[in-house]
């Protein structure tokens, strides 16, 4: 997750969350083709982020460091207005969901709502709207650097074979895939009161009881899940890697009982934060290290050499980007396109 979130977001440029309105003078404004304010209050925020981030307190030259880089956007999007190079609803959502896509890949399951704003939050320290607005702002900045100087950016060349084996020498120690199970599960959901959970708790034992640890019974309990007020939910969980991050989002004791039970098992009774559940492993994966031509990701057709192909390109990606970058800023920030007002971000 941070590697695609760290491509989608151009180094020169930053973006703002929405912020309250507890200070409103101005701590720089830009007038390219209109003038907009920076208030103190944006960029106080946006400094406590990042020093949260850092663990450290900015200086003030740090802080109008950080200011620098907010005008830079600002000039950037309206220069992008101008002319008229805008980003689409779409757009924005299809980027989300290939974030989406790349936590399904690490998690070898669909996140829920709930996993994708944690990821998110962990990755950006923003929640997800502000995150979604972040990114709307980024892709504007992208269009407008294609628009200006595609040409540099897409004389980028694509790694050679020789560039794509250097690279693998010294990344295979890291690329080692950690035991994996897939399996399917059937969890009875219960709410936050002692009532609930007590009858969840008595449909979980009836099915297990059922199921009698039989591999084909599991099956049909499972299929009998889409039926109006069956009461429970079953469906392929997916893939399980056998990592810290795995564990923190199934528990301890999930994790325990499902890497304890073979292909074609079926799990005891297991109770989880918001339910009971049953699992079935379906298929079992020992820790590897990886070759060029393994997949990277079970459950994906991505193969290391296409990770450490993709990898090289967009590094080489951003050095161009940030040379465009350094060169259209530079344009639009001659003449009086923008005024700081030193003194208001002395706190």
């Amino acid at each position: 997750m941070k590697r695609i979130i760290s491509l989608l977001l151009l180094g020169l440029f930053i973006a703002l969350p929405c912020f309250s309105q507890s200070n409103l003078q101005s701590a720089a404004t830009v007038n390219l083709t209109k003038t907009e304010a920076i208030t103190v209050g944006q960029l106080r925020m946006e400094v406590q982020r990042m020093e949260k981030a850092s663990g450290k307190t900015l200086s003030k030259n740090e802080r109008l460091q950080v200011l620098d880089v907010i005008i830079n956007e600002r000039l950037v999007i309206q220069a992008a207005e101008r002319d008229r190079i805008m980003v689409t609803e779409n757009e924005v959502n299809q980027q989300m969901e290939q974030l989406r896509n790349v936590l399904a890949q690490q998690l070898g399951r669909k996140p829920t709502e709930s996993e994708f704003a944690q990821a998110v939050m962990n990755e950006s320290g923003l929640d997800v709207q502000t995150f979604k607005d972040q990114l709307r702002r980024q892709l504007i900045v992208q269009k407008y650097l294609m628009a200006k100087k595609g040409d540099l950016i897409n004389s980028v060349k694509i790694p050679t074979e020789e560039d794509i084996a250097s690279e693998y020498a010294l990344l295979k120690g890291e690329l080692v895939r950690p035991e994996t199970i897939r399996c399917s599960m059937i969890q009875v959901a219960y709410g936050p009161d002692a009532a609930s959970r007590s009858r969840a708790k008595a449909l979980a034992e009836s099915l297990v009881k059922e199921i009698n640890n039989d591999p084909a019974k599991f099956d049909e309990v499972a299929q009998r899940s889409v039926a109006p007020n069956s009461g429970y939910q079953a469906g392929d969980a997916g893939y399980l890697p056998r990592n810290p991050e795995a564990r923190n989002l199934v528990g301890q004791t999930f994790m325990d009982t499902a890497f304890s039970l073979k292909q074609g098992q079926v799990s005891k009774l297991i109770e989880g934060q918001q339910g009971f559940q049953i699992i079935k492993v379906t298929e079992n994966y020992a820790g590897k290290q990886l070759e060029l031509n393994d997949v990277l990701q079970l459950g994906t057709r991505i193969t290391v050499r296409d990770y450490i192909g993709q990898g090289l390109l967009n590094q080489r990606q951003q050095a161009v980007l940030k040379q465009a970058s350094e060169e259209i800023v530079k344009d639009l920030r001659s003449g009086k396109t923008f005024t700081v007002f030193e003194n208001n971000i002395n706190w």
